[in-house]
């Protein structure tokens, strides 16, 4: 069964963006370009019973598409690094989205998440790095910023075992609300699906 989690598509200009963070680091498993994504929620391995409950309840999501910047590089495991991180800057609609798609979860009986959201794009898993050479990593890349981008929609993607994670699978996409509704076809809100590298 392949492992599921909803997520947000990292367009490519920025992910462009992001693939400049590669290299500067022994030892780290750098994320192909193409498998930049912000996880939402990490559903695991379910049965397809409750993949299609998860899946409908999805289906009544309503929340307006809104703008993310990623800014900003960190690594996970403070005394003992494990990976990079491009940070995102604060987003109030990003943290209302992740917390309805978390209590539609949980009302469908999957278990609480234990971490809390922190919302990222993994760049590189690490594998018994040196704390001193993250360091200098990090403070070397600190003042990354990418240019704002539209979140039009979110996705529900698998990922089968494998080194490193991916190769990811959109096994669903729900669109997000265009903020201007009195007129519709504008194209501003529009989902452009060629923005994304696929």
């Amino acid at each position: 069964m392949p492992r599921l989690f909803t997520a947000l598509e990292i367009p490519r200009d920025a992910a462009l963006s992001l693939s400049l963070l590669r290299g500067g680091l022994p030892g780290a498993r750098w994320i192909d370009v193409e498998s930049y994504h912000l996880t939402l929620r990490f559903i695991g391995d379910v049965e397809g019973h409750v993949a299609d409950e998860v899946a409908n309840a999805l289906d009544r999501v309503r929340r307006p598409g809104f703008s993310l910047t990623l800014s900003g590089v960190g690594a996970f495991g403070s005394k003992k690094p494990h990976s990079l991180y491009a940070g995102v800057v604060a987003s109030p609609d990003l943290a209302a989205l992740q917390g309805e798609i978390e209590r539609i979860c949980q009302r469908l009986g999957l278990p609480a998440d234990p971490r809390k959201f922190v919302p990222h794009v993994t760049l590189a898993r690490l594998r018994n790095p040196s704390p001193i050479e993250v360091a200098g990593y990090l403070s070397s890349r600190g003042n990354f910023a990418a240019m704002p981008f539209k979140v039009g929609r979110f996705v529900l993607m698998s990922s089968r075992d494998s080194v490193g994670g991916g190769p990811y699978i959109i096994e669903e996409a729900w669109p997000l609300l265009g903020r201007d509704t009195t007129r519709p076809g504008s194209g501003e809100e529009a989902f452009d699906a060629s923005q994304f590298m696929r």
